[in-house]
């Protein structure tokens, strides 16, 4: 699978029969292509994917339902939910309701914070408090997911109003691509950021669904 050619669809495994120890992964669309990689490297296919909207993120109040929508109408067909995704702005409501419904989720405020690693992104302490950060989705989809939703297409003056703040760009990037580096220092410049380059892999992230899928 490479890009997600339309955020507003479902993804999942396209399987119908599920047979006992099954594992569904509902997670943010952001996290599709790199959770599907993980699935194919390691074999994991006790695993079924879900995968809500990525646009959700542009709502953060509306993620707690609609995860809380997913675990239910899916709890019947599986062994066990977990949720990929982290707190993502909802101010600990997702972490809340999957408490109620018996489900886990991945820890960390947001994926930026578990792609680096949650320890080493919390040691980092401030020092990236005016950063602005991308992942490879987000490198791939600057302008649907940044430049549009911002009105920045339409209104060009709203960059310095809204980025003023920032300093720097920092791509994390979560597989080594030449291509997707150029595409996101291009973003840096458009946005009047300095860059710079992390390559995270895929940190918390395959840690915690190694963890699952050993679990179950």
């Amino acid at each position: 699978m490479t890009d997600l050619p339309n955020d507003d669809t479902l993804t999942h495994s396209g399987l119908e029969a599920r047979d006992g120890g099954r594992v569904l992964l509902i997670a943010c669309g952001a996290l599709a292509h790199e959770i599907l990689t993980l699935k194919r490297l390691n074999g994991w296919n006790h695993m079924d994917l879900t995968c809500l909207p990525a646009k959700l993120h542009l709502y953060p109040d509306k993620i707690t339902e609609a995860v809380a929508e997913a675990v239910e109408k899916s709890r019947a067909a599986y062994d066990h939910i977990f949720v990929v995704y982290a707190d993502c702005g909802t101010g600990g409501q997702l972490q809340a309701k999957c408490d109620a419904l018996g489900v886990e989720m991945i820890e960390g405020p947001h994926c930026y914070s578990f792609f680096e690693g949650n320890d080493a992104f919390a040691a980092r302490g401030d020092d990236d408090m005016r950063a602005f950060f991308l992942t490879d989705f987000l490198v791939r989809q600057f302008d649907a997911f940044v430049w549009k939703p911002m009105g920045l297409d339409r209104h060009p003056e709203l960059r310095d109003m809204i980025f003023g703040n920032y300093t720097t760009l920092i791509y994390q990037a979560q597989t080594e691509n030449p291509a997707l580096v150029r595409k996101a220092r291009a973003c840096a410049d458009r946005l009047g950021l300095t860059f710079e380059y992390r390559f995270t892999g895929y940190g918390d992230l395959e840690k915690s669904l190694e963890e699952q899928a050993v679990k179950y």
